[in-house]
């Protein structure tokens, strides 16, 4: 068994499949959404993977801004932020064809259009987090940047940038 083999080991019972993980917690893989301004959905360098930028699932922004009356993502409701971490699956499919190459996310960056006083962009940023941890166990977990700001394309809630390693 060679050591690219032996990573897709998440557990010392076996092989547990990317793919097998996400079809036991219901999700299925969108396909990339087209870009509306002159980038690339993903750039693939060397062994790394570049998102270049997520702020909805299915192209469509979710409005909101934390801390306002209007709250949208907030500490327990992880559904804008779980939608985008689903996004970039389906861009890293896209790009590698096969989710069990990714050895590692690498980094997060996660925006989040907040309100002045807002001080927990990131606990907002956690739904995304928690569900790379959970596809890909120990290939999961990663450094993460989560900042407030005072606008995002489209009025989002949030914009999730990622890099992952591939083998």
């Amino acid at each position: 068994m060679s050591a690219s083999d032996a990573q897709l080991f998440s557990s010392p019972g076996g092989f547990v499949s990317v793919y097998d993980k996400l079809s036991a917690i219901g999700i299925s893989l969108p396909s990339v959404t087209p870009s509306v301004a002159l980038f690339v959905p993903f750039v693939r360098t060397g062994n790394l993977i570049f998102r270049v930028r997520a702020t909805s699932r299915g192209g469509t922004a979710s409005p909101g801004s934390a801390g306002s009356r209007s709250t949208s993502p907030s500490r327990t409701d992880a559904r804008p932020q779980r939608g985008i971490a689903i996004e970039l699956l389906g861009a890293l499919h896209a790009a590698t064809s096969d989710l069990n190459s990714i050895t590692r996310i690498v980094k997060l960056l996660v925006l989040v259009n907040s309100a002045p006083a807002f001080t927990e962009p990131h606990v907002v940023a956690n739904g995304a987090s928690e569900l790379f941890n959970e596809v890909f166990g120990d290939r999961g977990p990663h450094a993460r940047s989560a900042i407030g700001v005072a606008q995002l394309p489209l009025g989002a809630c949030v914009e999730i940038e990622l890099i992952a390693e591939v083998a």
